[in-house]
């Protein structure tokens, strides 16, 4: 099961064109409020989430996706019960996924010590121990990254090629006429 966390001030399209690709894909996806049920994202669009924190069933995840949006992320990394998730998700060799701002809640955290990973230009100084690449993509072990908006749908076919095959992925992107 894979849960996306969104918190008041996401960054919309970070969150809802991974999430249009991966259930286009068959994967079994839940937006979770983490600021409530009906969450609103950093340019008013709302959305209403499919559960709310409590509801998230620890034992069956298989990822996480964390999307940006300065407010989004700030929420997300107040949240306790949040960071629980994500490391519980890393310990458990989950995937792991983090998007614009959001990747510096893994670097405070101390999650990308030792591995490779890209952020929103700025945020690169949280990854304590971790290397900066200047990507719009990066996978490494079972975290992936990306930079921002411009990069959402690659991210999103890099979450779904991890969890459903490259196949899957490249499907998708003939389906909806992605072009790179």
């Amino acid at each position: 099961m894979v849960y996306m966390f969104l918190a008041d001030g996401f960054e919309e399209v970070e969150a809802l064109a991974p999430l249009d690709i991966l259930r286009r894909a068959g994967v079994k996806i839940y937006t979770v409020g983490v600021t409530g049920v009906y969450v609103k994202g950093a340019h008013d669009i709302v959305v209403k989430a499919d559960i709310e924190l409590p509801d998230i069933e620890k034992e069956k995840i298989d990822a996480v996706i964390l999307p940006g949006g300065l407010g989004g992320t700030n929420n997300m990394d107040a949240s306790a019960e949040v960071k629980e998730i994500v490391k519980y998700t890393a310990d458990n060799n989950g995937l792991v996924c983090a998007i614009c701002a959001a990747p510096s809640i893994l670097g405070k955290m101390g999650l990308l010590e030792g591995k490779e990973a890209t952020c929103y230009p700025g945020f690169e100084d949280t990854f304590k121990g971790g290397k900066y690449l200047k990507q719009s993509v990066v996978k490494c072990n079972n975290f992936i990254t990306s930079d921002g908006m411009g990069s959402a749908y690659k991210f999103g076919f890099e979450i779904t090629k991890a969890l459903c095959g490259k196949e899957t992925a490249d499907k998708i992107k003939e389906q909806i006429q992605y072009g790179e």
